[in-house]
C-alpha cells in the first residue's frame, strides 16, 4: 500500500515574493497570511514581498515565521479536499514546527508566534560574526568527522546530515573556515560557506535551547494526529511533553534528515510532498532514495499553479469545510 509523507522546508528556502500568488488566488490562504501578519511585531507581508527587504527576510527571526506561514497557507487550501491524505509529517529544522502544526499538535497561532520567538532567541545567542556554517559537498560522514577531529582548536560540529551528497558543519567562524580548507584538501568536492546569521544546530546554541524551553512551556502541545519524525533522533514521538523536550534539543543538535527519510522509505513510504517554498527537500530526497535504490514519487507544492495542479491530480472534491 502506498504511503505519503509531507515534508516542510527550513531556512534558506525563502525568497522575495513567497506566497504572493497564494495570497492573491485563494481566500483561505489570504486569511492565514493576514492572521500571521497580525501576530507579528513587524510587517510580515511586506517583508515577504518587498525586494528592498530581502536582507531582512533572510534574518532567522523573520525567515522562520515567513516559512511556516507559507507552508500553512498551502495546508489550509489543501485541507478542504477529502482526497488530500497523508500518513506522516517531517520538516527540516524550522520545518519541524510546520510538520507539527500540519499534524495538529500545535495551533497555527501558537506556532507562528513561537517560531518568531525562536528566531529571536537563536539570533541573539551568539554575537554576529562569531559563528558560521558551511555546506560540504561530496564528502561522507566519516571523512568530515575525521577532519573535525584534526582541528587544533575551536568548536566545529555536524549540523545537518541532509543527504548522501551534502552535510553541513557549524561552529565558531575561524574553526569552520579552517575545517572547510581541510575538507577540500582531503577530497571534498566543495565546501561552501553559508549566508546565515549564526552557528545553528551546534552546541554554541545550547543556551538558546534553554531559553526556548521557557517559551515552549507556554504552548498547548497536543498528541499529533499523524506520525511526526523528529530531527534529533529520526524517531516518532507522541507525548506532548516529550515533543517539547525534543524541540529544545533540536536547536543545538544535528538535523538527521537523511536518517529520517531513510526510516520512512524503509517503512514503505513511497510518496513525499514538499509543502512550501523552494525545491531543496526534493533534491535531498531524490539523492537519499537513489542511494537506497528506492522508487519514490516526489511532489513540490510552492506556488498557486502547483496547488491547482495538485488539486486536479487528487480529484478536486472539497470536504465541505
Amino acid at each position: 500500500m502506498s504511503k505519503t509523507a509531507l515534508v516542510f522546508p527550513g531556512q534558506g528556502a525563502q525568497y522575495t515574493g513567497m506566497a504572493k500568488d497564494l495570497y492573491e488566488s485563494f481566500e483561505v490562504a489570504k486569511e492565514v497570511i493576514d492572521r500571521a501578519d497580525s501576530l507579528m511585531d513587524f510587517d510580515l507581508i511586506s517583508m515577504m514581498n518587498d525586494e528592498d527587504k530581502k536582507s531582512e527576510l533572510s534574518k532567522t527571526e523573520n525567515t522562520q515565521p515567513a516559512l511556516l506561514t507559507h507552508s500553512m497557507a498551502i495546508m489550509e487550501i489543501l485541507s478542504k479536499y477529502e482526497s488530500f491524505k497523508y500518513d506522516a509529517c517531517l520538516g527540516l529544522s524550522l520545518g519541524e514546527y510546520s510538520a507539527l502544526t500540519a499534524a495538529n499538535a500545535m495551533d497555527f497561532k501558537d506556532a507562528v508566534s513561537l517560531v518568531r520567538k525562536r528566531g529571536l532567541i537563536m539570533s541573539n545567542e551568539v554575537a554576529d560574526g562569531e559563528g558560521a556554517m558551511c555546506a560540504v559537498i561530496g564528502a561522507n560522514r566519516e571523512l568530515i568527522e575525521e577532519c573535525i577531529l584534526k582541528l587544533e582548536s575551536g568548536t566545529v560540529e555536524i549540523a545537518n546530515y541532509n543527504s548522501p551528497a551534502q552535510i553541513v558543519i557549524s561552529g565558531e567562524k575561524a574553526a569552520v573556515e579552517e575545517a572547510a580548507v581541510l575538507l577540500k584538501e582531503n577530497g571534498a568536492k566543495r565546501a561552501i560557506m553559508l549566508d546565515v546569521s549564526g552557528p545553528f544546530h551546534s552546541s554554541l546554541l545550547k543556551g538558546a535551547g534553554e531559553k526556548l524551553k521557557l517559551e515552549l512551556d507556554k504552548v498547548d502541545m497536543k498528541e499529533p494526529s499523524v506520525d511526526v519524525v523528529s530531527n534529533v533522533d529520526a524517531n516518532i514521538h507522541k507525548d506532548p511533553d516529550e515533543i517539547k523536550a525534543i524541540l529544545v534539543k533540536q536547536v543545538y543538535s544535528s538535523v538527521l534528515w537523511e536518517d529520517s527519510i531513510s526510516k520512512l522509505i524503509d517503512e514503505g513510504f513511497d510518496r513525499f510532498i514538499e509543502i512550501g517554498p523552494g525545491k531543496t527537500l526534493r533534491a535531498f530526497i531524490k539523492k537519499i532514495a537513489s542511494k537506497k535504490k528506492a522508487d519514490v514519487e516526489i511532489i513540490n507544492i510552492d506556488t498557486a499553479a502547483d496547488v491547482n495542479a495538485f488539486i486536479e491530480s487528487i480529484g478536486g472534491e472539497t470536504n465541505g469545510n
